[in-house]
């Protein structure tokens, strides 16, 4: 097939982001009538995080990972580090040179890497602008497939960083509360229930008070990394009262404070999605367990049919649950800031930054790299749709998961309604990344 003109990628990048748009919309819809609530938002996040996303992981990376692909999915991990860092490097400076409120780094940080890509995608194949990034016997269908298990690989990297580093940006005297687990903080599901009434329905305009504190690594006084100075300070309060699952309870009270820290970080990077992805890859780069998961039955698939189509069934539910639960989350937020008395005016600096950084400065930075080390260098693998999910990987929305890294803190009802706030006007304008679409097939069709 002939590479998609520019009119016409234009059309089709518009219909699949106004596609993902609608479906946030009826989420709203849902909302509005009463459909979803609090308590169904809740369960529905907790089992997308828990059941649904590792299924995904192990059924996509599983089936497109082997010895041939490894480098590839290599290159993306790496891309996934390289992009937070630099994320997090332009929310710092945010913060300090340009005395930007402290949840812009969270919100420039954290961009959504699964659900909204990952329907984004999906209806790009249904309008065919993709066939022309295919390789040789393949099909359309197949090739977007392999691309989705791109877009997971670099969901996963955002995933441990939200688990084990996002709380840890937040002041240890407001951190997360004891009871809180390792769903609340989830990859992209908008409604992230904290089990003390910390959700992001519930409790998003509630009564807590007190400035919402982000401490980085290169603040003054930091509490990211432990010392022995600073250990005790650090796990006071919230931190203080976890323990890690894998640590017998008598064995944990024996434990020094920094060591406490450390294995509590550990153990947070060690979540379901993580898991998922480590099975998926044992089970893609292990021949003999390929064969069995993912060959077709007549090739020694012998759990192709029953137990890897059960984990793809359920993997399916993944991608439209959080769209429609961010409908859902954010039509309650802004019906509340409505509502409330101390409803504050949307800051339109730091808007307009994170807009640009999301939608402005890293396409024009991913595209044009990624263009450049596939031209200029060997760097990258000779696959057009690992090009194409590369520039888009760093792009998009903020992810919905910064409402809750702020609700866990003693952020006051002003901060939260202003998150909520600049979430919808995120996701409102999200069909801007048409251009960021049509960059990148423009891009990687010219790099074929």
């Amino acid at each position: 097939m002939a590479p998609a003109g520019l009119a016409e990628s234009l059309i089709a990048a518009v219909q699949a982001s106004l596609s993902v748009l609608l479906v946030i919309f009826y989420g709203g819809i849902a909302g509005w009538m009463g459909l979803l609530d609090h308590s169904s938002t809740k369960a529905i996040s907790k089992i997308a995080v828990r059941m649904f996303l590792p299924a995904l992981l192990v059924t996509k990376i599983g089936s497109e990972l082997h010895s041939g692909s490894a480098i590839r999915y290599l290159i993306v991990f790496i891309w996934a580090i390289l992009c937070h860092l630099v994320s997090f490097l332009i929310g710092v400076l945010a913060h300090y040179g340009l005395d930007m409120p402290e949840w812009v780094t969270v919100a420039i940080m954290f961009n959504n890497t699964t659900s909204y890509p990952l329907l984004l995608v999906t209806t790009l194949g249904e309008t065919g602008i993709l066939q022309a990034l295919t390789v040789a016997d393949e099909t359309t269908s197949q090739a977007i497939e392999r691309m989705k298990s791109y877009f997971l690989v670099f969901a996963t990297v955002s995933s441990c960083l939200t688990f084990a580093v996002g709380p840890r940006l937040i002041d240890s005297e407001h951190g997360p509360d004891p009871e809180q687990k390792e769903d609340d903080i989830m990859g992209e599901n908008p409604s992230i229930p904290a089990d003390i009434n910390a959700t992001e329905e519930t409790g998003l305009l509630g009564s807590r008070s007190g400035p919402v504190q982000f401490t980085h690594p290169f603040a003054p006084n930091n509490t990211f990394f432990p010392s022995k100075r600073r250990s005790s300070v650090f796990l006071r309060g919230s931190l203080s009262d976890r323990r890690a699952s894998y640590v017998p309870k008598t064995r944990w009270q024996k434990l020094g404070p920094r060591t406490k820290w450390w294995l509590l970080f550990i153990a947070d990077f060690f979540n379901a999605p993580l898991l998922g992805a480590i099975i998926g890859a044992i089970l893609g780069l292990v021949p003999p367990l390929h064969r069995a998961f993912f060959n077709s039955p007549e090739h020694g698939g012998i759990f192709t049919a029953w137990l890897t189509a059960s984990w793809k069934t359920i993997g399916s539910l993944f991608v439209p649950l959080p769209i429609v639960v961010a409908g859902v989350s954010l039509y309650r937020s802004m019906k509340d800031a409505k509502t409330n008395a101390n409803s504050a005016r949307l800051p339109y600096w730091p808007l307009g930054f994170i807009l640009m950084i999301r939608f402005v400065l890293w396409p024009v930075a991913s595209i044009s790299l990624i263009y450049l080390l596939v031209t200029r260098t060997t760097m990258l693998e000779p696959d057009p749709m690992l090009w194409f999910a590369m520039m888009l990987m760093p792009t998009g929305p903020t992810a919905m998961k910064v409402i809750t890294l702020i609700q866990v803190s003693d952020a006051p009802p002003e901060d939260e309604i202003t998150i909520a706030k600049l979430l919808t006007v995120s996701y409102a304008i999200s069909p801007i990344l048409s251009f960021t679409v049509v960059g990148s097939l423009m891009a990687s069709q010219a790099a074929i």
